[in-house]
């Protein structure tokens, strides 16, 4: 059982004793305003995932120090995942759902809430500003398109992320170029990597050529990565969600040719393994697996067998480890999101892994608003969410440790397991870099 006593003590002296754990992680670091960014001004939603992450990981003082310092110090790079999402404004939804919206439009409504929201409320760009800052990331590879390979449906995301990095010029912006990184952490900003759930397809099939033309029109909007499938079957290869894996398909192999070509790098987070292994045998320039886990520690459909990841990495790519509960397994918490880093370490090498979130700050007053929204009929379940069942139970406790917001934990977390500051900033930001410039 964690002590908190035992911990303040060591961190910050025992005149410490009395604050709270939010208090004393800002109090002992005070003297250091990047570090001072990742611990001051947290919010109760921010200190309260803080507080149990600290609890699993019961870092001593000079581990703490040294972890926030080179946190802040490198650029952090999360290699799947959301930038921090507003809360839905309930009143207008409720009118929506009154005046008889349909489910696909009150869908869309909410996720353009979520996604905007922030750059035109002042409550919540005030907390969207706050989660950033205490997230440490420099940079977010951000889901910009829904899952999917028709181009209309594959563009909305990527309209309203540009339209709230246009608004919000000077603190969070699109970037294009491993370069637009390097900057955004000079100047202190945040900036926004964009990968879509699909290859944006025309859905007309005359020819290859024709078929695959938008790839390039997404790459100029600024699309720089792509999921191959998304849990299905489609004409490019098998998800991962599919019974059998037929691997992937001839036109899968023109598809990826094209996007070596053109600089968007394939992705196969979501697709079966099968297909991931011939993805990244078949690809030129380095492929990955932004958002996943790894088999040999918890064998799940979303994660990777190691034969897999050892042709991903040969690619030149890297396996990103999610802090979803279930596909990490094991304890489901902090530790297991470090169980599978240390396990891609030691076996694939530094170069092999990054770390892909795939989840996202949510506002404080999410639950709020949406409890203004009239209860609606069941729905059927979508089509891409017809996964595999499993028996594994998620608690809270297991969220609130790999909350979005506790990424600076996530490098305590790495110097405690012994890992060298230059393998750390490798696997937080360093690698992900490497692959974008080898991209380009």
């Amino acid at each position: 059982m964690f002590h908190r006593r035992q911990f303040i003590a060591s961190v910050a002296g025992a005149s410490a004793l009395s604050l709270s754990p939010g208090r004393l992680f800002a109090e002992a670091n005070t003297t250091r305003d990047p570090m001072g960014d990742l611990t001051t001004r947290l919010n109760p939603k921010i200190e309260k995932s803080r507080e149990v992450a600290l609890g699993i990981l019961k870092p001593s003082a000079a581990e703490l120090e040294r972890g926030l310092k080179l946190h802040s110090e490198s650029i952090v790079f999360d290699s799947y995942g959301f930038g921090p999402r507003a809360a839905i404004d309930g009143d207008a939804m409720a009118a929506a759902v009154a005046d008889g919206a349909s489910a696909v439009e009150l869908k869309d409504l909410h996720e353009e809430m979520t996604m905007t929201r922030f750059a035109t409320d002042p409550v919540q760009e005030q907390e969207f500003r706050d989660a950033w800052r205490a997230s440490g990331v420099t940079c977010v590879f951000n889901n910009a398109g829904e899952e999917g390979q028709d181009p209309l449906r594959l563009i909305k995301r990527l309209a309203r992320h540009t339209y709230t990095t246009d608004l919000m010029k000077g603190f969070v912006f699109k970037a294009a170029t491993p370069r637009d990184v390097e900057t955004a952490k000079q100047q202190g900003q945040h900036c926004f990597y964009l990968t879509g759930n699909g290859v944006p397809l025309a859905q007309q099939w005359l020819s290859v050529e024709e078929e695959l033309r938008y790839l390039r029109v997404f790459y100029q909007l600024g699309i720089r990565m792509m999921h191959l499938t998304y849990q299905r079957r489609n004409m490019i290869g098998d998800g991962c969600g599919e019974k059998t894996d037929a691997g992937l398909s001839d036109f899968g192999h023109r598809a990826i040719a094209e996007m070596n070509r053109i600089g968007i790098i394939p992705d196969c987070a979501h697709s079966g393994w099968k297909t991931s292994l011939e993805a990244a045998q078949t690809s030129s320039r380095p492929m990955v697996a932004s958002h996943s886990t790894c088999a040999a520690v918890h064998n799940h459909f979303r994660s990777k067998p190691d034969n897999v990841i050892k042709a991903i990495v040969e690619s030149g790519g890297f396996i990103g480890i999610c802090c979803i509960p279930r596909y990490l397994g094991g304890s489901g918490d902090i530790s297991a999101l470090l169980d599978h880093i240390d396990y891609a370490i030691k076996k694939f090498g530094p170069d092999s892994v990054a770390i892909g979130t795939d989840v996202a700050y949510m506002s404080q007053l999410s639950g709020v608003e949406q409890a203004k929204v009239p209860k609606r009929s069941k729905q059927r379940a979508t089509f891409q969410t017809l996964w595999p069942k499993d028996n594994f139970k998620t608690t809270g406790q297991m969220n609130e440790s790999i909350a979005w917001t506790n990424w600076p934990l996530f490098t305590v977390g790495l110097v405690q397991r012994g890992h060298s500051d230059d393998v750390i900033r490798k696997v937080i930001g360093g690698n992900v870099m490497r692959v974008i410039d080898a991209s380009m």
